[in-house]
């Protein structure tokens, strides 16, 4: 069921919901997410069980505010507390020492905790609303402090950016805030600080210049120390995958290939931001945006419309090896690995 997130009734419902231990098709900035109450296992289970997703790999916690961290945090080292100030709300997760006894199914067992302060304004209207005092009649259950969500997708493949999404991916049975199509598109820039220095784990829309002006350390790489890495979501070689297999070249391998075909030629999509020419009308070509933010806010969205016209190939041209397009390159490199 798709709910209008802009509706006082929608989110109260929505609350009701996720404090008495259901699912919730939740939008933020980047994509949308499978919540459930993050202190609540039981419920955290249900995330795993719908994704088809391993236990052990752990999920992102969203807190309305800073205040949140908390809850599940035991420490914040300086730098850390720059970045909540500078990113808060936003598309930033932090990998934090998590409190010991709390959200432990949210984190795959993990020592570490991840938090994120989402700044549509739909999450934080339901996440308020979780967080509010009340008794169990009106709100439906206890507090919940955080929600953990990771993408409303199934394992592995393409992210929601629609409530639409969502219902296709899981089921109508699952209750969704609609929120609009989601604005920055691609998931959360990770950053692990645990280990003294920030640690970027996974590239997104905040870049490794900002995070530096930021908190006044550049990131260091994961691979750059590798021992002891925590678990992240998002970080495996191979996902963000469409059902049909992604293959990344240069605009000049794409047109090679392109000529190589013949009129005829079918079932291949094709996205790219340089001028492409074909022989065959039966190829479905589209441009990607020059502007690094535009491609990621339809990334997902141009993925996931190539299945649907039953493509067999998604060849891609690969995006430049600039900063600002690590996040859709970063993306893109895991798409094609699956």
């Amino acid at each position: 069921m798709i709910l209008d997130g802009t509706l006082p009734a929608s989110i109260a419902a929505a609350a009701r919901a996720v404090r008495s231990g259901a699912l919730l098709g939740l939008p933020t900035e980047t994509v949308y997410g499978l919540a459930a109450d993050a202190s609540s296992d039981a419920a955290v289970a249900q995330i795993f069980a719908a994704k088809g997703r391993p236990s052990d790999h752990p999920l992102i916690v969203h807190v309305a505010d800073a205040a949140g961290i908390g809850h599940f945090a035991s420490t914040v080292p300086d730098f850390a507390q720059k970045l909540v100030d500078a990113f808060w709300p936003g598309p930033l997760t932090l990998i934090l020492q998590r409190l010991p006894g709390v959200a432990t199914a949210a984190t795959g067992g993990q020592d570490s905790v991840g938090l994120r302060c989402p700044a549509h304004p739909v999450a934080h209207a339901l996440l308020a609303a979780c967080a509010a005092p009340g008794d169990a009649a009106t709100h439906g259950g206890p507090p919940v402090w955080g929600v953990a969500a990771p993408s409303a997708n199934r394992f592995g493949r393409v992210s929601p950016t629609t409530a639409r999404h969502v219902q296709d991916e899981l089921g109508a049975d699952l209750l969704v805030l609609d929120g609009g199509p989601c604005a920055v598109g691609i998931e959360s820039t990770i950053v692990d600080c645990t280990r003294g220095v920030p640690v970027l784990l996974r590239p997104g829309a905040i870049t490794r210049a900002q995070i530096a002006a930021a908190c006044g350390i550049q990131p260091l790489s994961k691979e750059e120390l590798p021992a002891h890495t925590p678990r992240a979501s998002g970080t495996l070689e191979a996902h963000y995958a469409p059902a049909a297999k992604v293959r990344l070249m240069d605009a000049r391998a794409l047109q090679t290939a392109l000529d190589l075909l013949g009129a005829d030629a079918a079932h291949i999509a094709v996205y790219a931001r340089s001028a492409l020419h074909t022989r065959s009308s039966r190829l479905v070509m589209r441009r990607m945006p020059d502007d690094a933010a535009a491609a990621a806010q339809q990334l997902f969205a141009v993925l996931r419309g190539f299945d649907d016209q039953a493509v067999k190939l998604i060849w891609i041209e690969t995006p430049p090896a600039t900063p600002e397009w690590e996040g859709v390159r970063d993306r893109l490199q895991r798409a094609a690995a699956a």
